[in-house]
């Protein structure tokens, strides 16, 4: 396993992680979840990705048994939740999501209940909250550093000028801020990581958690000829995935990058995944593996780095054809 360092902290995240959204409570149960994570620990990964929301908080609550039962030493791992759509869904009320001081330091103090563990490494605002004051929430964050709840806080699907505000109202009320993003990169998207972000690594530094290098299982490939049953884009409640990935245009390209994937004798998902920890922008690609072949495959995502040659990767630009425009300067 490779480690990286979290922008310009000291805290070193394996370059690949196991995220829980969509799987954990939804397609796998304890022992499946106890099984995944038991290999990806022994495999290295030592970052295990979280948020109040996913599957309304039972997501926490089976990553949080998954832990107790591991016995792990809590300094080998680190673990993550994020704050803002509250775990309570349609039952939500006023002070139960967003980012507020209430809400913030609340949904802290569930996340640790239901992860069963003193302290949580990373801690995400899960989306900006226009309605709350940078000041209130980086406030917030602050605070729960001090009381040693939380090591890091970062932001998850901000933009550029989001999170550069956080900086400022930091520095100007010396303050800890942001140290990471969460934002999703993989060969279909690619604008935040490749260009948004750039002049943020270079003035502030950014760790980036980043999700979905699959595409939720579209650059897998298995979506080549269909849907098969079971897949997430099956899964009830998630028909906005599919309507988002299952088009024409995208499944051409990623019949092209299977096509590739065989000639260099790999999968089309470890091809796709080792695209994304290729860039050195990026802390740690989350893996949504569900199954242990898929986990075990995903993994091979390491060894393929090496294949990337400059022919390779132009040959992958060739297929997708959306390499995002620089500005110049």
């Amino acid at each position: 396993m490779e480690y990286r360092r979290l922008g310009k902290t000291g805290l070193q995240l394996s370059a690949l992680s196991l995220g829980s959204w969509v799987s954990f409570s939804k397609q796998i149960n304890d022992k499946a979840a106890d099984e995944l994570m038991g290999i990806a620990y022994d495999k290295g990964i030592n970052f295990f990705d979280n948020a109040e929301v996913y599957a309304l908080g039972e997501s926490e609550k089976m990553m949080g048994r998954v832990l107790k039962k591991k016995k792990w030493d809590r300094t080998s791992y680190t673990v993550s939740s994020k704050v803002f759509w509250g775990w309570r869904g349609k039952a939500n009320k006023p002070n139960q999501t967003g980012l507020s001081r209430k809400h913030v330091l609340e949904a802290c103090h569930e996340a640790l209940q239901r992860l069963q563990v003193d302290y949580i490494d990373l801690f995400f605002c899960h989306r900006p909250d226009k309605n709350t004051p940078i000041e209130e929430t980086v406030w917030a964050m602050n605070h729960l550093i001090q009381q040693g709840k939380i090591m890091y806080w970062g932001t998850s699907e901000w933009s550029g000028v989001e999170i550069m505000e956080a900086h400022r109202v930091a520095n100007k009320l010396q303050l800890i801020g942001p140290v990471m993003e969460q934002p999703q990169y993989n060969l279909f998207e690619r604008e935040k990581i490749e260009n948004e972000f750039l002049e943020i690594y270079k003035n502030v530094g950014l760790g980036t958690t980043i999700w979905s290098p699959l595409a939720s299982g579209m650059l897998s490939g298995k979506y080549n000829d269909g849907i098969p049953k079971g897949s997430r884009f099956a899964l009830e409640g998630f028909d906005w995935l599919k309507e988002r990935w299952v088009m024409d245009e995208k499944v051409k390209k990623v019949r092209k990058l299977s096509e590739l994937a065989t000639k260099l004798g790999v999968s089309t998902a470890s091809l796709s995944i080792a695209w994304c920890i290729k860039n050195t922008n990026v802390t740690t690609a989350i893996l949504g593996a569900s199954k242990k072949a898929q986990l075990l495959d995903n993994l091979k995502a390491l060894d393929v780095v090496s294949l990337l040659t400059p022919d390779i990767l132009e040959k992958l630009e060739n297929i997708m054809k959306n390499k995002p425009k620089l500005p110049e300067y």
